[in-house]
C-alpha cells in the first residue's frame, strides 16, 4: 500500500474507514489516467516490465493493488498522444495507445472488464472489477477527418478531449494563441458528429470560448475529464464559472484534477520554473521517464516546491458544487500524466483521503455517491440517449476541414 493510502488523512482513522466503507458502494469513476502513455514512454509497452499487478510504485502513480486501495470503480484511460504529434503520426501513434489499454484488459481479466456504455460500468462495479473506458486527448488523433473518429469510437473511444497543449485547425486551447475565437465551423461539426455516435465531447484544455461555443453546439451533455475552479484557481486549464453554471444547464459532468498548478495558486510560477528547466535540459517537460524525473526531482530539491493537499482540491470541489451543483461535478486525477501529485494524494490509493476530507465538510453520503460514482454514470448514459434520438435525424458526416472552413 502506498504512503498516501497509509497516512490517514486530516479526518483521521475513523475518517478514512468512513471514507473506505462508501468507496466499496460507490467507488470513483477516475475521469482521466495516462498510464498507457507512461507506459510508452518507459517500457515501450512491454507489460513485463510494468507489470501493475504488482507494486509499481516506484515507476508509476497506478497498478492495481493501489487502485484497489483507492477504491476505484471505473477509469477512463488516457489515450493521450503528445500535440507535436501531427498528421498520420498522431493516428497511428493514438491507435498504439488504444492497443495498450486492450491489452491491459486482457493481461488483467480478474481486475480490468472493457465498458463502453453505462450499463456495461453498472455490470463491472456489480462484478467488483474496475470498468475500463478510453477517452482519446486532443482533437489531433483524428487528423481533421470525421471518419477518423468514427473508427475511435468502433475501438471503444467514448470521450475526446477537443484539443490538448496546443490549438489545431479546428479548436483554440486553453494553452495557446487563439485562431479561431474558439469552435471552428469545422469543429462545430465534430462536436455535432461526436454527439451523433454518443461519444462524451470532453472540454478540458480547451479555451474558455472554446467551451462556450462547445456548450451551445452540443446536443447531449459534455465533460471536463480533469480540469479544476478558475474562480479558486486562476489558471486558463480551469473552468471560469459562467462556463460551470452553463454546464449545469447541458446535464453533464466537470471532473475536479489533482495537478498541483492548476489547484494551488503558489504552485503554477514554480511549475514554469520547472518547466523551463526541463526544457534546458532538452526534454519535454510533461516527460515523466525515469531520465524527466531525475531532472525534475534534482530542481525540486533545490527549489522546494508549495505543496498542494486533498484539502486544496476539496476547495475546488466545494466551489464547483456551488456553481454548478452537485449533480454535475466528478473526479479526474490526471495520474501518471503529472510529474508531481498534492500530498494525502501521491497516487490512485490516496482517493479515500480526499472522501474523508469532504465527510469532515459535512457532504452527505447522498452527494458524495454522486461525485464519486453516479454523476460520471448518468452523464455517459444520457449522451447514449441523445445519441440514439439524433441518429434517427441524420446519418454520418462526411464534411471536411477544406468544405466548412475553406
Amino acid at each position: 500500500m502506498s504512503e498516501a493510502a497509509r497516512e490517514g488523512g486530516a479526518a483521521g482513522p475513523a475518517g478514512i474507514e468512513a471514507a473506505r466503507d462508501l468507496l466499496a458502494r460507490w467507488p470513483v469513476v477516475d475521469g482521466h489516467n495516462d498510464l498507457p502513455w507512461a507506459l510508452r514512454e518507459q517500457v515501450r509497452y512491454d507489460l513485463d516490465r510494468r507489470d501493475i499487478a504488482t507494486d509499481q510504485s516506484a515507476h508509476l502513480h497506478t497498478d492495481l493493488p493501489r487502485l484497489r486501495a483507492g477504491g476505484v470503480g471505473a477509469q477512463f484511460w488516457s489515450v493521450y498522444v503528445r500535440s507535436d504529434y501531427d498528421g498520420d503520426r498522431a493516428v497511428s501513434a493514438t491507435l498504439e495507445q488504444v492497443d495498450c489499454v486492450a491489452q491491459l484488459i486482457d493481461r488483467y481479466p480478474g481486475d480490468l472488464r472493457r465498458a463502453l456504455t453505462a450499463d456495461d460500468m453498472e455490470a463491472a462495479r456489480a462484478e467488483g472489477r474496475i470498468a475500463s473506458l478510453t477517452g482519446a486527448e486532443g482533437g489531433h488523433s483524428i487528423h481533421c477527418s470525421l471518419a477518423t473518429l468514427r473508427a475511435l469510437y468502433a475501438l471503444g473511444v467514448r470521450y475526446m478531449t477537443l484539443t490538448h497543449n496546443d490549438t489545431i485547425a479546428w479548436a483554440d486551447s486553453a494553452t495557446d494563441e487563439p485562431r479561431h475565437g474558439g469552435l471552428s465551423a469545422f469543429g462545430e461539426e465534430v462536436v455535432r458528429e461526436m454527439n451523433r455516435l454518443g461519444m462524451l465531447v470532453d472540454l478540458s484544455h480547451v479555451s474558455a470560448d472554446t467551451m462556450r461555443d462547445a456548450l451551445r453546439v452540443s446536443e447531449a451533455p459534455v465533460i471536463f475529464s480533469h480540469s479544476s475552479a478558475r474562480a479558486v484557481c486562476d489558471h486558463p486549464r480551469n473552468i471560469p464559472d459562467d462556463v460551470l453554471e452553463r454546464l449545469a444547464v447541458n446535464g453533464g459532468t466537470a471532473m475536479a484534477t489533482f495537478v498541483p498548478k492548476f489547484v494551488l495558486p503558489e504552485a503554477g510560477e514554480w511549475t514554469r520554473r520547472a518547466d523551463e528547466n526541463m526544457r534546458a535540459h532538452g526534454l519535454h517537460h510533461l516527460d515523466t521517464t525515469e531520465a524527466g524525473m531525475k531532472v525534475q526531482r534534482a530542481f525540486e530539491a533545490a527549489h522546494p516546491r508549495p505543496v498542494a493537499t486533498a484539502a486544496t482540491v476539496a476547495d475546488h470541489l466545494d466551489h464547483m458544487r456551488e456553481v454548478a451543483g452537485v449533480d454535475h461535478i466528478g473526479i479526474g486525477g490526471d495520474y501518471d500524466g503529472t510529474a508531481f501529485t498534492p500530498d494525502g494524494l501521491r497516487d490512485v490509493a490516496g482517493y479515500p483521503n480526499l472522501i474523508a476530507e469532504l465527510l469532515d465538510r459535512k457532504w452527505s453520503e447522498a452527494d458524495l455517491a454522486k461525485l464519486t460514482w453516479q454523476n460520471a454514470v448518468r452523464t455517459l448514459r444520457d449522451a447514449e440517449d441523445a445519441a440514439r434520438g439524433i441518429q434517427k435525424r441524420r446519418g454520418p458526416s462526411n464534411a471536411t476541414i477544406d468544405q466548412l472552413d475553406g
